[in-house]
C-alpha cells in the first residue's frame, strides 16, 4: 500500500478504513465479520483507521479496542469528540470546551485501549466556544502525551487558519466525492494545501451511491438511516444513478469497477480517503484503487459526468454536520 503525508509529519496509508458503518447508522452489523475486516485491512495495508465516540456512541472505539488491540504497532487510529456524551451514552448536543475535550479523549483511550491517538480531531466546531479554545485543549493533550497529532472536520477556511495558528494541525477531514466537491470551490483545499495540512475525505463513495451495493434502495436495511437522507428518496436516488452510470462507463474503459475509479479520482485530487466497508470482499476492492493512476483527461471526464449541478438532493445528515462557519 503506497503512504500519503497529512500534516504534521503524519505518515499515512494512501487510502483508509472508515469504521462508523461497522455498528452504527447502517442497519445490522456482524460483529464477528468487522472484526475479521477490521484485522485484514492491516494484512494489506489498510493500516489508517478512522472512528468517534458518536459512532455507537462508544462501541465503536469498543470495537477496535477488541479488533486490534494486539496490533497496536502496525495501525494509525484516528478519533474524534464534541457531541458531549455522559458515560451511559446520553448525547447533549456539542461541546468543544477544554474540560469535555479532555474527559472525551480520556474515555477514548481506555475505550480504545491505547496509551496515545495517533490522530484526535475535533468532530464539530462548537459555535459558543472560540475555536482557539478548542485547538488548545487539543495541543495541550499533544504536550500530555496523549495525543500524537490533532484535527478539525468539517470547518472553513478561516476557521482552519484560525487553528492551525494555535497548534499545526495533521488533517481536516471533509464529505469529498465526486458528488461533494466544496472542498476544491471554497477555499477550503486550497487554505489547506497553503498551510501544508492534510485532507482526509469521508463518505468519499457518496454513502454507498458509487458502489456496487447500493443501487436500489431496497439494498437498504429498513432501519439503515440513510432512508431519511435527501439524496436516498425515490426521485432524487434514481436521478443520481443516472449520473452514476456515466462514471461506470468510465472505469470500464480502465478495467476497474465505480469504486475505484472514485477513489483514484480523490487520491489524484490529493486528498486521503476513508470508504467505510464491513466486509473483507469490499475493502481489498477498495484498496486496490491505490494502484489507478489517472490522467488529467480521465479525471476531467469524471468531472464532466457528474456536473454539480445535475445532483440531486442535498447531502446533509449522516455525518454532515453543517459547520457552524461553513
Amino acid at each position: 500500500m503506497k503512504q500519503r503525508t497529512l500534516g504534521d509529519g503524519l505518515t499515512v496509508s494512501a487510502i483508509g478504513l472508515g469504521a462508523m458503518g461497522m455498528n452504527a447508522f447502517y442497519g445490522p452489523s456482524d460483529e464477528k465479520e468487522s472484526i475479521a475486516t477490521l484485522r485484514h485491512a492491516l494484512d494489506i495495508g489498510v493500516t489508517f483507521i478512522d472512528t468517534a465516540e458518536a459512532y455507537g456512541p462508544f462501541e465503536n472505539e469498543k470495537l477496535i479496542g477488541r479488533a486490534l488491540g494486539d496490533r497496536r504497532d502496525e495501525v494509525t487510529i484516528a478519533t474524534k469528540a464534541s457531541s458531549e456524551t455522559d458515560d451511559d451514552g446520553t448525547v447533549h448536543g456539542r461541546n468543544g470546551t477544554p474540560e469535555y475535550i479532555r474527559r472525551a479523549a480520556d474515555r477514548s483511550l481506555r475505550h480504545l485501549g491505547v496509551d496515545v491517538i495517533d490522530l484526535y480531531y475535533l468532530h464539530r466546531a462548537d459555535p459558543a466556544v472560540p475555536i482557539e479554545e478548542s485547538v488548545g485543549a487539543l495541543r495541550d493533550l499533544v504536550l500530555a502525551g496523549k495525543v500524537r497529532h490533532i484535527g478539525l472536520s468539517e470547518v472553513a477556511a478561516p476557521t482552519i487558519r484560525r487553528a492551525h495558528a494555535v497548534h499545526p494541525l495533521a488533517a481536516v477531514q471533509s464529505e469529498f466525492s465526486l458528488f461533494a466537491r466544496d472542498v476544491l470551490h471554497n477555499d477550503e483545499k486550497a487554505t489547506m494545501d497553503e498551510l501544508g495540512i492534510g485532507l482526509v475525505a469521508f463518505s468519499p463513495l457518496g454513502r454507498g451511491v458509487l458502489t456496487e451495493g447500493v443501487r436500489s434502495l431496497d439494498d437498504l436495511a429498513p432501519d439503515d438511516a440513510r432512508r431519511g437522507l435527501p439524496r436516498f428518496q425515490p426521485d432524487a436516488f434514481a436521478a443520481n444513478q443516472r449520473l452514476v452510470s456515466r462514471v461506470e462507463e468510465i472505469a470500464a474503459e480502465r478495467g476497474a469497477t465505480v469504486p475505484q475509479i472514485a477513489l483514484a479520482w480523490l487520491m489524484a485530487e490529493g486528498a486521503v480517503p476513508i470508504p467505510g466497508t464491513r466486509r473483507r470482499s469490499r475493502l481489498d476492492e477498495n484498496a486496490a484503487a491505490a494502484g489507478i493512476e489517472l490522467s488529467a483527461e480521465e479525471r476531467a471526464r469524471l468531472v464532466d459526468a457528474v456536473p454539480a449541478g445535475e445532483v440531486v438532493g442535498s447531502r446533509d445528515g449522516i455525518g454532515a454536520g453543517v459547520g457552524v462557519d461553513r
